[in-house]
């Protein structure tokens, strides 16, 4: 009654709404927008040269943080963690195992101290006691010792340790008598003595073996100290000879070196007619299409495991060129080579240089051709000078100089400054681009410019917010505007700078959608560059447009790609499935006039290729150090009119 009775009470505030009005559906949407943001910040936009209302505003609001020291399991901190504490419990019960093969030892001690007592004790029993009688009473007496003797017990089986390691072995032997003496008191203990001396005679033998093994192991040490004390010798003896006697040597080697080339001239004999002499004639029946003839390969010993990174031909002695040899393999990286090879001798290089870390790059110098620099993967540059042929670089950076923090991907030489001396570019992972100039025997750099990254940043010490560097991996200087450059990175964009700016670009390209191989200018046309990526494609654009002229799709990450120094129209490149391509626009532009397979072993990647400045041949390195000469066929190197 009293429940039916009740009625409803209301706030006098509440408001009276009608009934329909109440059946009325109100929406609300909830939303992580901060509605106490800012909407119209403007900040200017160099690139555009305009100011810019800010569109992308942190919504975030932070309202309680708190540092945590829980470890995912899976990642590296945690990974350490778990080996960390496996190899304390293999510790923790190695040391149990040696504190109770211990304690058995002791046991197996005492037992032996018991066993020789009662034996002696036996003995003077005998030796007190005379006649049958007492003879009588001793057997007896035994007879109920044996029937008053409680039943043996079981002992629990112990683990067999390692019979071939003799640490576990004395440690693990409970009756270890000596090797001369032992207790003979009945049978049973004699077949055991015996057992014991077949083994010490086994443990012998592998001692022995031990033994004469670390002998021979000493006397190759020795035999190699010696080595290296003659090769000392011997080189101090070679620097103090004579003027005359050192001028004799380099003339003996001067005319070895000539006879050497005469006899390889006559060994690939074949192959020199055809570098000569030999045309395709076949073309006339190919319409459009050409062919690469395989000419020489040039392969070392010494660099059977690295990579051709770098390929560079000498801009005087049009048949030398050079080859940089590492890994781009961040996990396998290892030493680095440089060597110089001619065509006049495919067999070995004339000049032969190590480092200890891996080569990324080189060029040579246009105005001092003996001049080469060197990029490497630790970030160091150098310079070596074939005049003054040394073992190491001639010049080095160093962390005092300002060397980069990242592997150095590609060096430029530029004109001389206005001291005559000579300078260099390099770009890097680490975004910056440095001037090398060489100061009195020592490489002073300047930081040029710095790429910016994507636009994300990290936390540094102190919740300081950093801003992250972009990775630049190619570049490449105008070849009539000095101060105008192009930098490609690793995000895809391609950068055109100029010297002037420092914090400033002229132009950006979103250019591709993975990192940037190569970029070069077009050695004709003041406009134009080209440029490849491991996104399959190749542009062409005109650097005062946004958009690419031409995209060639190869199918697969591109390399490297060349523009030809006889024609305008006329570039190849290469593939990571060892396939060259040429194009020539002049004739075709929608397909290459030559798709040719240049390595044919299995899982091998080309890497680099580059045009002859003055015979029409092609060389191409590939990731087994090895590189491969090419003739293109005539239609491949036809001039425009």
């Amino acid at each position: 009654e009293e429940w039916s009775t009740a009625r409803s009470v209301r706030s006098p505030d509440q408001l009276q709404l009608t009934e329909a009005e109440l059946e009325e559906e109100v929406t609300r949407t909830l939303t992580a927008d901060n509605p106490h943001i800012p909407q119209n910040i403007v900040r200017y936009s160099f690139t555009e040269r305009a100011y810019k209302i800010v569109d992308d505003m942190d919504q975030t609001a932070i309202h309680f943080t708190l540092n945590g020291y829980l470890v995912h399991k899976d990642s590296d901190e945690g990974r350490r963690q778990s080996i960390r504490s496996k190899v304390e419990a293999e510790k923790s019960s190695a040391e149990e195992e040696v504190e109770a093969s211990a304690e058995t030892t002791e046991e197996a001690e005492v037992k032996d101290e018991e066993c020789t007592e009662d034996a002696e004790a036996a003995e003077d029993g005998e030796g007190e006691g005379e006649g049958e009688g007492e003879g009588e009473e001793t057997v007896k007496g035994a007879e109920i010792a044996e029937e008053e003797e409680p039943p043996p017990q079981k002992e629990p089986e112990k683990k067999i340790a390692y019979q071939f390691n003799f640490i576990e072995r004395g440690t693990a032997t409970y009756i270890n008598p000596l090797r001369e003496k032992g207790c003979q008191t009945d049978a049973a203990p004699f077949v055991t003595f015996s057992a014991n001396v077949n083994q010490w005679e086994i443990y012998d033998a592998y001692v022995e073996e031990i033994e004469r093994k670390e002998k021979e192991k000493e006397k190759e040490k020795a035999k190699r100290q010696a080595v290296k004390k003659e090769d000392k010798k011997f080189g101090r003896r070679l620097s103090c000879v004579e003027p005359q006697r050192i001028g004799s040597l380099s003339k003996i080697a001067k005319a070895a070196k000539i006879a050497e080339r005469m006899v390889n001239l006559n060994a690939f004999d074949d192959i020199a007619q055809d570098f000569k002499y030999f045309e395709d004639a076949s073309d006339e029946f190919r319409g459009q299409q050409g062919t690469l003839l395989p000419l020489w390969k040039f392969h070392h010993e010494k660099a059977k495991k690295l990579a051709v990174t770098a390929i560079c031909w000498n801009p005087k002695y049009k048949d030398l060129f050079a080859v940089g040899y590492g890994s781009y393999d961040f996990m396998k990286q290892s030493h680095g080579m440089i060597l110089l090879y001619t065509l006049k001798n495919p067999s070995f290089p004339e000049y032969s240089f190590s480092s200890e870390s891996g080569v990324m790059c080189l060029d040579f110098n246009s105005e001092r051709p003996y001049f080469l620099a060197v990029g490497f993967y630790d970030g160091n540059v150098a310079i070596y000078n074939l005049k003054k042929a040394t073992p190491q670089a001639n010049y080095k950076s160093s962390a005092k100089s300002g060397k980069h923090t990242e592997p150095v991907w590609q060096v430029k030489w530029q004109k001389d400054d206005m001291e005559n001396n000579a300078n260099f570019f390099s770009v890097s992972s680490d975004g910056r681009i440095v001037s090398w100039t060489l100061v009195k025997n020592e490489l002073v750099h300047i930081d040029v410019i710095k790429l910016p990254g994507d636009g994300t940043t990290t936390v540094g010490p102190e919740r300081l917010q950093l801003q992250m560097l972009g990775c630049g991996t190619s570049f490449d200087f105008h070849k009539k505007i000095d101060y105008l450059f192009l930098v490609g990175t690793e995000e895809g964009k391609i950068y055109k700078c100029s010297k002037n700016y420092s914090s400033q670009f002229l132009d950006v390209f979103e250019a591709h959608h993975m990192a940037v191989d190569s970029v070069s200018w077009s050695p004709f046309h003041l406009k134009v560059f080209i440029s490849c990526s491991s996104d399959w494609t190749v542009k062409i654009w005109d650097h005062t447009i946004k958009a690419p002229m031409f995209v060639y799709d190869l199918g697969t990450a591109v390399a490297d790609v060349a523009w030809a120094p006889y024609s305008s129209t006329v570039f190849a490149a290469v593939t990571i499935d060892s396939t060259a391509y040429v194009f020539d626009l002049n004739i075709n532009k929608l397909e290459p006039l030559c798709t040719q397979l240049v390595a044919t072993r299995k899982k091998n990647k080309t890497t680099h290729i580059q045009f002859n400045p003055t015979y029409p041949i092609i060389i191409v390195g590939d990731e087994q150090g090895l590189i491969t000469c090419l003739k293109l066929s005539p239609n491949l190197r036809k001039k425009p009119k």
